[in-house]
């Protein structure tokens, strides 16, 4: 695993015409911005509206629904690791869980 990024999304933003129906549900594709650096909010995640090669090509404007940070890092992703959970601290909160899998 790379990193756990918690993230608020502003419902309001999400354009209705882009949710896909599906077999088992509702389905909205969502892309994520990690960025090396904070904003004025401390926060290091972007989210957006996936956009479709032809949107990219066009550079539309990105329809932003939302953002977040990276809240803890192993280090393979070079995001700002301000106030992260060091490894060590996350493995030794899981180890004691019971888990079926």
């Amino acid at each position: 695993m790379g990193a756990i990024v918690n993230l608020s999304l502003n419902l309001d933003n999400i354009d209705k015409s882009k949710v896909i129906k599906g077999k088992k549900g509702s389905y909205y594709n969502v892309t994520l911005s990690i960025n090396d650096e904070e904003s004025q909010f401390g926060d290091n995640v972007s989210a957006f509206d996936s956009q479709s090669k032809e949107e990219r090509d066009a550079k539309s404007k990105r329809n932003y629904i939302g953002n977040g940070k990276v809240v803890w890092t192993d280090g393979t992703i070079n995001a700002v690791t301000t106030n992260l959970q060091p490894q060590q601290e996350v493995q030794a909160e899981t180890a004691d869980l019971d888990l079926p899998f």
